[in-house]
């Protein structure tokens, strides 16, 4: 008799074992124990940083701070902040905000290149620089992306220009010397994040250099220069993001002091890079994809 009710107590207090630990287990989910499906490529890449790592010379990922990260060079803020960018932080520069950075020695020793940005801002209510490599003798830079006035709640009017000679004063706006780019009427680019894109092919064939201009990954025009001489920074003067460089205090233009017909983008700035070589269409709208997807 003792016997069995030791038997009867074993197993009551078995079923009460198992009942606590089923009642502790969540139900089976087989979409848990699923493998994850791996994120799409662009283009055949995955990130944004495995699109030609070996050309990258020069970085700001203004993820909440100033710094180029690859020479560690560190701009100067006017008024600037940080705030949501399309990878991280970004670059917040409202106002009459601005920053000035030492251009680094690998951008001024280009002779081919490919510079990337991505903006967000209202329309504009002057010419608006984005990105310039400064010349401090000529009017305008060696480098400007900015918009133009003459845009309107639909468009904009996007202008890129290129200088060749950083040693050659400019006084008289001669022929080979600049390359004009633009205007290329873009759609929709206000209060959003745009992404824009310039490569540069020094001499591609009978002494021609090539320039193309891409808005949100798609071309938006080529230029043949005839006759433009090699690509020489080598005396640049400090890069600018947020406006043109004769809009600074004080004026990176000698002897020009800044416009009524200039201004600040007075919007949001992010994901400034710079590679010594054209990037190709493809490479292109994989960087434009790949960061809009914050990678």
């Amino acid at each position: 008799m003792k016997t069995f009710k030791n038997i009867i107590i074993a197993g009551i207090s078995t079923m009460a074992v198992v009942f606590a630990l089923s009642s502790c287990q969540k139900g089976f989910d087989a979409k848990s124990y699923a493998p994850k499906k791996p994120l799409p490529k662009f283009d055949g890449y995955a990130n944004s940083k495995d699109i030609q790592p070996g050309a990258l010379v020069a970085y700001w990922p203004f993820n909440g701070d100033l710094k180029d990260s690859l020479s560690s060079v560190v701009g100067v803020g006017t008024s600037t902040s940080f705030g949501d960018g399309t990878k991280g932080k970004g670059l917040i520069a409202t106002g009459n905000s601005y920053v000035v950075v030492n251009t680094p020695d690998a951008v001024k020793s280009l002779t081919d290149f490919t510079i990337s940005v991505w903006v967000k801002m209202p329309l504009n209510t002057g010419a608006a620089g984005i990105v310039s490599v400064s010349h401090t003798s000529n009017f305008w830079g060696n480098f400007d992306i900015f918009y133009d006035n003459g845009g309107n709640a639909t468009t904009g009017q996007l202008k890129v220009h290129v200088f060749n000679n950083a040693s050659l004063a400019d006084a008289a706006n001669n022929g080979s010397s600049n390359a004009w780019e633009g205007g290329y009427s873009v759609t929709d680019p206000w209060n959003k994040w745009t992404h824009i894109a310039v490569t540069y092919t020094g001499h591609y064939t009978d002494s021609t250099s090539m320039v193309k201009v891409y808005y949100n990954g798609a071309s938006v025009g080529t230029n043949e220069v005839k006759g433009f001489a090699p690509l020489n920074w080598s005396a640049a003067g400090p890069m600018v993001f947020g406006t043109l460089q004769f809009q600074t205090t004080p004026s990176l233009t000698t002897g020009s002091d800044a416009q009524g017909w200039a201004a600040a983008i007075n919007g949001d700035i992010d994901q400034v890079r710079v590679y010594n070589r054209p990037l190709t269409s493809s490479q292109i709208d994989g960087l434009y994809n790949l960061e809009k997807a914050g990678r």
